[in-house]
């Protein structure tokens, strides 16, 4: 239905990606993400191990014959994680496309070139995304302030920094943060991308491997439920405005504080079992985008992905047409 350079590059049906989510990106998730024609990545470090990794590749291909990606961040960390394992697991599972984030990718490129992995980097500047193409990625995932995770520091929402990326790339450009329907779909087209990066709206996806409750959260919140963590620590996160990323609002404004001072309340282990494993979304930070005021149901990975492709079909065809004399 829409043919860009994403599409041609990665041989994936639709412009439409699902990028790597702790705790989320599961087989159940990137396998439905891949059925519906779009492009999903495993997210390597939610495996324990490099061995677990490859057996969850083997349970995604269990569950679709289409492409799908690993995602492999990479965080500086107090416990050292084998990222070189981690990518020679990927290498060696035969899996075709890595999106990289987090630190500099170069020491993990020469690899994953030679074993003809295609690389999706992504950055939230246009001078990361300006490096990553240097170095040699084939794609540059670029998330707008309005993204769950970490936006960066420098504030840029999408609608700005999607064209000042594509004034500087030549490489497909996939547009992340705030994208949740086929209004955002066509916008980003418009502005020089070639995909978008929902996050958020494919955890309220039947498959989501994350308890009901977040899902019905998400479809109840709006545009205003989320709040920006760790500035203070020069570590900006967007979260879901609950009891406990306030809470951690409030101590990291006070003179003085340190991270230690939240680190209780930011655990990621508390997120996963008390929010997404037992659905008290209260009891834990959890990440979310602004896109949570345009997601109205918790449907299945193929009713998203085909309602996206109708509306932007529809926009493009009729709406837009129809102004145009």
């Amino acid at each position: 239905m829409f043919t860009t350079d994403f599409t041609s590059t990665f041989g994936i049906e639709h412009p439409i990606v699902c990028g790597g989510m702790t705790a989320v990106g599961t087989a159940d998730l990137i396998a439905a993400v891949a059925n519906a024609g779009a492009l999903g990545f495993l997210s390597a470090l939610t495996q324990p191990t490099p061995e677990a990794l490859v057996k969850e590749i083997e349970r995604c291909r269990d569950l679709t014959d289409k492409p799908f990606g690993v995602n492999l961040t990479i965080l500086p960390t107090i416990d050292p994680v084998p990222y070189d394992e981690y990518r020679d697991a990927i290498i060696d599972s035969g899996v075709k496309i890595v999106e990289t984030a987090g630190s500099n990718p170069k020491p993990h490129l020469p690899a994953l070139k030679a074993a003809g992995v295609k690389v999706i980097h992504k950055a939230v500047t246009v001078r990361h995304a300006v490096k990553a193409q240097e170095l040699g990625v084939d794609a540059v995932s670029i998330d707008g302030f309005e993204c769950a995770g970490h936006p960066g520091d420098d504030d840029v929402p999408g609608l700005v920094l999607i064209p000042a990326a594509a004034r500087k790339l030549s490489i497909p450009i996939i547009a992340s943060g705030g994208f949740a329907d086929g209004a955002g779909l066509v916008a980003a087209l418009a502005l020089g991308a070639s995909a978008v990066n929902m996050g958020t709206r494919f955890v309220a996806t039947d498959e989501a491997p994350v308890h009901i409750n977040v899902k019905r959260q998400i479809v109840e919140n709006d545009e205003r439920s989320t709040v920006l963590v760790f500035r203070e620590f020069n570590n900006t996160a967007r979260v879901a405005r609950n009891a406990v990323s306030e809470e951690i609002v409030r101590i990291s404004g006070q003179v003085g504080a340190t991270f230690e001072d939240v680190a209780h309340l930011a655990s990621g282990q508390r997120g996963r079992t008390q929010v997404l494993e037992n659905g008290l979304v209260d009891d834990g930070m959890w990440w979310a985008s602004q896109a949570q005021g345009l997601i109205h149901e918790v449907a299945s990975c193929e009713t998203v992905v085909n309602g996206i492709l109708a509306e932007a079909s529809r926009l493009v065809k009729v709406d837009l047409a129809a102004m145009v004399n």
